[in-house]
C-alpha cells in the first residue's frame, strides 16, 4: 500500500515561485503485509520502465524551467535532493532525437539510462539512431534489430 506525501517549497522571498511536489511513500519491506493488502497491490497493468519515467521527468523539468517555475538545474537538484550531475544526466535525455524520445516514452524499451549517455553525446540524429540501436542490442542480443 502506498501513500502520497506532499512537499511544499515555500520561497524565502516574495518574488519567488512556489513549487509543490507529490511523492509516493512505500511501506518498508520489514512491515508485514496482510493478504488483503497483497491482493490490492497487484498491478493490473505492467510496470512503466524506469527510462520512460526519467524521459517524462526530463520533459516536465524542462517545461518548469521554461515557465519560470524554477530557475535552473541547481534548483531541481535542491528540491529533488539529488546531485546537479544526476539532474544533468536526466536532462541530457532531451538531447536525443525526437523519435528516440518517443520510443522511450511510448514503448517498453528496456534500455538503461547509463547506456544512453553515449548516445546523447552524439550531435547528429542519424548517428544517434545507430548508437541507440546498439544500446538496445546490448540488452537483447537475440532480438534481431538491425542498423539502417
Amino acid at each position: 500500500m502506498s501513500r502520497e506525501m506532499k512537499i511544499r517549497h515555500i520561497p524565502d522571498s516574495v518574488e519567488s515561485n512556489q513549487v509543490e511536489t507529490i511523492l509516493s511513500v512505500r511501506k518498508r519491506q520489514s512491515e508485514p503485509v496482510t493478504q488483503d493488502e497483497s491482493e490490492q497491490e497487484a498491478p493490473s497493468h505492467p510496470r512503466v520502465p524506469r527510462i520512460t519515467r526519467l524521459m517524462a521527468l526530463a520533459i516536465k523539468f524542462q517545461g518548469m524551467i521554461e515557465r519560470g517555475e524554477i530557475r535552473d538545474y541547481a534548483d531541481i537538484a535542491r528540491l529533488g535532493q539529488v546531485t546537479r550531475a544526476r539532474v544533468t544526466q536526466i536532462m541530457n535525455l532531451l538531447l536525443l532525437a525526437p523519435d528516440l524520445q518517443e520510443i522511450l516514452l511510448f514503448s517498453f524499451a528496456a534500455v538503461q539510462e547509463r547506456h544512453l549517455r553515449e548516445v546523447s553525446k552524439v550531435v547528429e540524429w542519424r548517428e544517434q539512431r545507430k548508437y541507440f540501436t546498439r544500446a538496445l542490442r546490448r540488452l537483447e542480443p537475440e532480438s534481431g534489430l538491425t542498423e539502417s
